[in-house]
């Protein structure tokens, strides 16, 4: 099936790689990523029409992480 891409984004974060692509295909538009993690590579798609609540939830992460600290002996 043809893809296009509207939009990219790459993040490299320690020892791996992500890959945001916003694509549009003949089912719609959705939110591909991929983390390269040195031998294997892992994808999910998240359609379009949740975008907003996956935006939402990642924003909630952010602010939990900053909330509150490391816990002693994990880090």
């Amino acid at each position: 099936m043809q893809e296009y891409t509207l939009n990219k984004g790459v993040l490299q974060i320690e020892h791996k790689e992500f890959v945001l692509a916003l694509k549009e295909n003949i089912r719609g538009r959705f939110l591909r990523i991929i983390e390269h993690n040195s031998d294997r590579v892992s994808s999910i798609m998240i359609p379009d029409s949740g975008l907003e609540d996956f935006y939402a939830i990642v924003l909630q992460m952010v602010e939990a992480d900053k909330e509150f600290p490391p816990a002693k002996g994990l880090v």
